[in-house]
C-alpha cells in the first residue's frame, strides 16, 4: 500500500461497508496485474483497503497523542466487526505473524499469499468472515507500518485458497 499518499478513506461507517461490497463485487486483477489507487490495492486474487486512517506521528508520538487515535480506530473496528457479524456470523481470528516468518523461496522473498503478505507486515491478527455464496473471505484487521505512519483500520479481500486450514 502507499504509505506516502493513502488517498481518502471513506468517512462514515456506511460508506466504509459500502466500500466494501463493492470491493466484494469487484474482480481480481488478471494475471500479475497489480494496481493502487492509495485507497485500495489490488493484485492476482486480492484487494486490500484503507477503511479509516488516524493522523501521522512525525511530529508527536507521545501517548496523549497515538492513545486517542487507536481508541477512535478501535473504535470503527469494533462497529464494522458488529455489522460484518450481523450479516454473516461471528469470524475467526488468523494470526498473521506466521505470514511473516513463511519460507523463503529462492530469490528470498517470502512466499505468503497476498493479502496476507502485506498484512503481516502491519498487523499481527485479523477477523475473517467467509462471504456467502462465494469463494472469498473479508478481514478486518488494524495496523501499522511504523510507529510514525497512521494507524489503518484494513479489510482484505482474498480467495479461500489464501487461507490455509481456515
Amino acid at each position: 500500500m502507499d504509505t506516502e499518499n493513502a488517498g481518502t478513506p471513506p468517512s462514515t461507517t456506511e460508506a466504509r461497508l459500502a466500500l466494501i461490497d463493492s470491493v466484494l463485487a469487484l474482480p481480481f486483477p488478471p494475471g500479475e496485474e497489480s494496481e493502487d489507487s492509495g485507497v485500495r490495492s489490488s493484485g492476482p486474487g486480492h484487494h486490500l483497503l484503507i477503511l479509516r486512517a488516524s493522523q501521522d506521528f512525525w511530529d508527536d508520538r507521545s501517548p496523549e497523542v497515538v492513545e486517542p487515535a487507536e481508541q477512535e480506530i478501535e473504535t470503527e473496528f469494533n462497529v464494522l466487526a458488529t455489522a460484518l457479524s450481523e450479516r454473516w456470523g461471528e469470524p475467526a481470528t488468523v494470526d498473521l505473524w506466521p505470514y511473516l516468518e513463511g519460507d523463503d523461496d529462492a530469490e528470498g522473498e517470502g512466499v505468503a499469499p497476498e493479502p496476507l503478505g502485506q498484512l503481516c507486515q502491519l498487523a499481527g491478527s485479523m477477523q475473517v468472515w467467509r462471504v456467502p455464496g462465494g469463494t472469498r473471505w473479508l478481514g478486518l484487521a488494524v495496523g501499522q507500518a511504523d510507529p510514525e505512519f497512521p494507524i489503518w483500520l484494513l479489510a482484505a479481500v482474498g480467495g479461500t485458497a489464501t487461507l490455509p486450514g481456515h
